[in-house]
């Protein structure tokens, strides 16, 4: 997820419900189903106006932040959208496909592939367990001994036969 405004809104919401850094990080914990929370440096990278503030983060962390400060994540954070080089507008099959050259043409550890679909590593995490759950193979994942590598490719192709919802 990518903050909104540099984090201004999480800012002033924690500054309405007297909340620091610290106190945040302790809120993210009560709110954590799971229970862990957030530290307090991922805390301030998220919501620090300073030259170590982070833009992105996880879907998780803007999910438990939000919580924290009872607000929609949607007014502190937006989504970010994997945009085509080409027009959506044409006719055809409906779905426009990704120019080759757009595409990386070697293997991608997780953290490339999340960097490249703008997605937390933790949300990989998920879509291998679920497909795993599913008794399928994520699209993409290729185990190199114990390491994983993905084909982005078909790691594309396969989210694009995913439902939208």
């Amino acid at each position: 997820m990518r903050r909104r405004d540099k984090g201004a809104p999480i800012r002033v919401a924690m500054k309405a419900a007297g909340l620091d850094i610290p106190r945040l990080a302790a809120k993210t914990k009560e709110v954590d189903p799971e229970g862990e929370g957030l530290s307090r440096a991922l805390v301030g990278f998220i919501v620090g106006g300073g030259k170590s503030a982070r833009e992105e983060c996880s879907d998780r962390a803007a999910e438990l932040i939000s919580a924290a400060l009872h607000v929609e994540v949607a007014e502190f954070f937006a989504a970010p959208v994997l945009t085509l080089p080409e027009s959506t507008s044409t006719s055809g099959s409906g779905m426009v496909e990704l120019k080759k050259s757009a595409l990386p043409e070697r293997l991608m550890d997780q953290r490339e592939l999340a960097s490249f679909l703008r997605k937390s590593m933790s949300w990989i995490d998920r879509q291998i367990t679920e497909a795993r759950e599913r008794d399928e193979i994520w699209p993409g994942l290729i185990y190199v001994g114990s390491s994983r590598r993905f084909d982005p490719h078909a790691v594309l192709a396969g989210m694009r036969k995913q439902p939208v919802g």
